[in-house]
């Protein structure tokens, strides 16, 4: 009788473990927030969007206001076309934001963050936000700083002075 009880004990911490890790999973990977709150689509246009992926936040002073919803090239622009999903009460972000893709933490992670302008008119559903900050690939940098560290000329040496000349 006492081993039915321990296993039993054993068996509900299993199950209480697996719950907690999914409900874990669930909260990290963002599949829970901001779902079923009315929004509005936003469009947005960046050189290179370098890891930004398919929900990720949008963020206003530090704030989720909305995540994207779809990444694609513009053939026509031959660009990256960005729809942003906002929460319908951010309903006040005026026509001369900008957009910029930025970077959390230590691994990495891509967000789109938005500055507020100050124009009078504000940007509505299907809308473009025309200003925007393309990704900083750390690739791309690291080459920029060796190239020009390779094509720097080294200053001219100049004579020693002292006893040791002859």
């Amino acid at each position: 009788m006492r081993t039915r009880t321990l296993e039993l004990a054993v068996g509900a911490f299993i199950v209480a473990g697996v719950a907690a890790l999914f409900f874990l999973a669930i909260k990290v990977s963002g599949l829970s927030d901001e779902t079923g709150k009315p929004s509005y689509k936003v469009y947005a246009h960046f050189q290179n969007i370098g890891g930004l992926t398919l929900r990720a936040k949008v963020t206003m002073a530090g704030v989720n206001i909305g995540r994207v919803t779809a990444i694609e090239l513009d053939r026509k622009r031959l660009n990256a076309r960005v729809t942003l999903e906002i929460n319908k009460e951010v309903n006040e972000i005026s026509t001369d934001a900008v957009a910029s893709i930025l970077t959390a933490g230590l691994l990495g992670e891509k967000y789109i963050g938005i500055v507020p302008g100050a124009d009078d008119t504000f940007i509505k559903e299907g809308d473009e936000i025309e200003q925007t900050q393309s990704s900083l690939v750390l690739e791309d940098l690291i080459g920029k700083f060796l190239f020009n560290k390779a094509t720097e000329q080294k200053p001219a040496e100049t004579p020693k002075s002292g006893k040791d000349d002859f």
